[in-house]
Parts: structure tokens; C-alpha cells; sequence
């Protein structure tokens, strides 16, 4: 990671647009389109109330649920401070408190050795999966004219990231310039597929998810079809 410099440079994350389109969407349309993630199971924990654990699937709102009980496609079998035992699909898996996501044939904390991704367009015609950075459960939407991974300071210290290590600047938001880091991700993994050493900006602004920028994009060639994006690795 970069320390930070005394002058100033406006990175060019060409972020704006889809910036100002996510801040124009209500609660409503946000939790909408946090629900639309691939349509592969996905499940991560963010944490527990007593018997219950917290699970978000699919990107959705996170749902208590305690043993025994099933919500989208995804039934619990048991529950404990730390981690959480659910069946997806005929398939058992565990699912730990604060690490990324698992998937029918993937586990947040595996081996991030898979080569494609498959997602599948939301609310707008936008792609939103869940994935995670440096092991930490995040929202990403698919930004192909945002040049970085892109994120709000707020997400960044929820996640732990120490951004302000990074080299200082400026971007271009919705909502004017803003003060910005530019750092670098350890890894960006989405189901079983993990990118390392990701340039990313953070900013000061306001964002409701984390912006998949071109830093992540370019490592695969991309098809879209219809409502598909497939998104396989090239190095």
C-alpha cells in the first residue's frame, strides 16, 4: 500500500454516472436491487441475536433465522456465536461470522481458485452480486466506466480498511470532486473466482454499494447476453 503524498491529483474513476443513478434510487429501489444478485445461492453472516443468526442471501437485507428454518432456498441446520451450518441446494455448508460469502460449489472461506462468473441483470439492468475484500462481505455493482474499485470511506472502515495510508487526491462524484485515497485491495473475490493486488479509490462521498471498476473488470474478458454478463479470467 502507497503512503500518502503531500500534492493532490484528481484520479480520473469516471464514477459519476452511475453514481448519480444509484443516489436517485429510494430504500425501495435499493433493497431491490441488492435482492437481484445472481441468481446462485449466496450466503454470508454479518452476525447473531441469541439463537438467530444474521444472514444476508443474495445480497439482500440481512434475516435472523434460527435452526429449522428456510428462507430463500437456503435452510439453516444449526447456529452458534461465531458460525452458522445451512443447507443450499442439497449442500451443506458453514458459513462464518465476518468472512465472505459461500455458494452452491464455493466457500467464502476456500480456495479462490474458479475461473468464470456468471451474473444475472437486476432493477435497471444493472449486475449486483455479493462478493467480498480482503475477506470482508461487500455489495458490489458492476461499473465498467469507473476506471477503479470504487467504495465510500464509510464502507472502507467498516471493512478495515487503513485508507488513509493510501496516496492522496481528488475524484469526480454525483455530488462534486471529493477527497479521495487511491490503495491497493489484497484480494477481490466474488464466489470462487479471487483477483489479487486490486487498485481502488475511496472517497468521502456517498455510495450504497461498492463500485466494480475496470481495475477488477480487465483481469477477464467479458459477454454480455441479454441479461447475462459472463465474466471469465484471463490471468
Amino acid at each position: 500500500m502507497t503512503k500518502a503524498v503531500a500534492h493532490s491529483r484528481l484520479w480520473p474513476t469516471r464514477a459519476a454516472p452511475a453514481m448519480a443513478c444509484l443516489a436517485g434510487w429510494g430504500l425501495a429501489g435499493l433493497l431491490s436491487l441488492a435482492c437481484a444478485v445472481a441468481q446462485a445461492q449466496s450466503v454470508a453472516m454479518t452476525g447473531g441475536m441469541g439463537s438467530r443468526a444474521l444472514l444476508i442471501i443474495n445480497g439482500g437485507p440481512p434475516k435472523a433465522l434460527a435452526a429449522g428454518e428456510t428462507h430463500q432456498g437456503v435452510k439453516v441446520l444449526s447456529v452458534s456465536s461465531e458460525q452458522a451450518v445451512v443447507e443450499i441446494g442439497g449442500k451443506r455448508q458453514t458459513v462464518r461470522l465476518g468472512e465472505g460469502p459461500v455458494s452452491v460449489g464455493g466457500s467464502g472461506g476456500g480456495g479462490g481458485g474458479g475461473s468464470q462468473l456468471v451474473l444475472q441483470a437486476g432493477t435497471g439492468g444493472h449486475f449486483v452480486t455479493l462478493g467480498s475484500i480482503n475477506g470482508r462481505t461487500v455489495n458490489f455493482v458492476v461499473d465498467t466506466g469507473a476506471t477503479l474499485v470504487a467504495m465510500s470511506a464509510s464502507e472502507a472502515r467498516r471493512i478495515g480498511l487503513k485508507y488513509d495510508h493510501g496516496e492522496q487526491g481528488y475524484s469526480s462524484t454525483a455530488n462534486g470532486v471529493v477527497r479521495s485515497y487511491r490503495i491497493k485491495l489484497a484480494s477481490v473475490r466474488i464466489r470462487d473466482v479471487e483477483i489479487q493486488n486490486v487498485e481502488a479509490s475511496v472517497s468521502e462521498g456517498s455510495m450504497p454499494f461498492v463500485l466494480l471498476g475496470n481495475s477488477f473488470l480487465t483481469r477477464f474478458q467479458m459477454k454480455r447476453d441479454n441479461d447475462q454478463l459472463t465474466l471469465t479470467k484471463r490471468y
